[in-house]
């Protein structure tokens, strides 16, 4: 319970602690956050047309991996959906 009221209490700090380092960004950041999710967008629209021309699934999503790599978090830019 003390564990419980502990975490309560201290997680709006945190959050408030996260949001205040997000929003410090500089212009250098932002500019290079800009450019990391226009490349995530190309990745997937690459991998739409991929899909499109009927290359197959696991081609398509190799290929994105490969424009993915260490672009976002994970090995699908950041979006996987369920199939």
């Amino acid at each position: 319970m003390k564990k419980l009221l502990t975490a309560l209490v201290l997680a709006p700090m945190l959050l408030i602690g996260a949001l205040a380092h997000a929003q410090a960004h500089n212009d250098k950041e932002t500019k290079e956050d800009i450019a990391r999710h226009r490349a995530m967008a190309a990745a997937h629209e690459a991998a739409a047309k991929c899909l499109e021309s009927g290359k197959g699934e696991d081609v398509c999503q190799k290929e994105l991996q490969t424009a993915c790599k260490g672009l976002a978090i994970g090995k699908y830019c950041g979006m996987k959906h369920a199939h």
